[in-house]
């Protein structure tokens, strides 16, 4: 590795990141808004906000079918 060859530092913020997740889980995203997410967004931010999300989603259903039943 020569001194050229730098790993990429992203800088992606906490709320980019949430946002980017909550559009995957939807399902509707820009290709190009894709590609900024994967050049910006730290991928170990993406999977802590992921299993957050997924939690949430899973606790706020459980809520609600024990809510409802």
């Amino acid at each position: 590795m020569n001194s050229n060859d730098k790993p990429h530092e992203r800088k992606g913020s906490l709320l980019r990141t949430v946002r980017a997740v909550a559009w995957s889980m939807i399902g509707l995203r820009k290709g190009s808004e894709y590609q900024k997410d994967i050049e910006k967004l730290n991928p170990i931010h993406i999977i802590v906000v992921g299993l957050i999300g997924l939690f949430l989603l899973v606790g706020g259903l459980i809520a609600l079918v024990n809510w409802i039943v």
